[in-house]
């Protein structure tokens, strides 16, 4: 059996998010903490950590939380930079306090002032948010991007480039996601560019560091730098490619959140139920 689950809608109150996950047949499931689209948040209630936190004692369901969208580690602008950083270090502090042992981030874009500077500016703001919630065990999982332009963290060199500078590398993970992965250059479809993909990992930064999988399908070409999520089996990964890496140990071992679309063609439920399949 693999571990597999979707991310989830928090709508009416946090603890909501693990009643939908068990309905959609999650064992694993990602949520966003808080509106992910503006910077201004509401402190967590004592009462919505302890609902949230009895709610997973009781299902053994894996909580995931994932960045909102507008933070960017990378930026030039001083502005944004710093209140991506105060950003990075409250949604750690939210994550203790719901009792989520993983904070997945992007790594941003520099925005065209160069990728060394961006670079920097990440290993700065991640070391600066660590130190700032020392007291947690929450890891921070840098997840790999699709090679859109300026972007940082497309490729396996950038990432363990950012890992090597950082401080406390006991608190930091890695989020493997398939389709920007496969965006970025490397190939998943089959059992040799999968396992070339896997053994650069591991040479890199140690393939013990993946925590998660974000497990989606693609909708561009190999090397498009098109980060657009398809769902499993019936994007340019393909069926084929899916049951490989599926049957890869080191992946299928690891709690799977599919990022997939919901149409008229498949759901959520659908998308773990074909997740399942193709790892049987």
């Amino acid at each position: 059996m693999v571990n597999v689950g979707v991310h989830v809608s928090i709508a009416g109150s946090l603890d909501l998010a693990v009643d939908r996950a068990r309905e959609k047949g999650c064992d694993v499931f990602q949520l966003f903490s808080r509106n992910p689209r503006g910077w201004n948040f509401r402190p967590l209630p004592e009462t919505v950590c302890s609902a949230f936190q009895e709610k997973i004692r009781a299902s053994a369901l894996v909580p995931v939380d994932h960045m909102p969208y507008l933070p960017n580690l990378a930026s030039p602008r001083k502005d944004i930079y710093e209140k991506s950083v105060a950003t990075l270090s409250a949604e750690l502090e939210r994550c203790r306090q719901l009792g989520i042992p993983y904070l997945v981030t992007h790594l941003g874009h520099h925005l065209g002032d160069g990728i060394a500077g961006g670079r920097k500016r990440v290993i700065a703001a991640i070391n600066t948010a660590l130190l700032a919630t020392k007291e947690s065990d929450v890891v921070l999982l840098l997840e790999n991007t699709a090679g859109e332009k300026n972007s940082i963290g497309s490729s396996i060199e950038h990432i363990r480039s950012i890992y090597e500078g950082l401080d406390d590398k006991e608190r930091i993970g890695l989020c493997f996601d398939t389709c920007h992965a496969f965006a970025a250059g490397y190939d998943l479809r089959s059992e040799t560019g999968i396992g070339d993909t896997l053994h650069q990992l591991d040479e890199a930064i140690g393939i013990s560091k993946i925590r998660l999988v974000h497990l989606n399908d693609a909708k561009g070409e190999l090397g498009s730098g098109l980060d657009r999520h398809e769902h499993i089996g019936m994007g340019t990964i393909g069926r084929a490619g899916f049951s490989r890496i599926l049957h890869r140990r080191e992946i299928r071992d690891l709690p799977l959140v599919c990022e997939t679309p919901v149409d008229e063609r498949r759901n959520d439920v659908d998308n773990i139920r074909a997740v399942r399949e193709l790892a049987e």
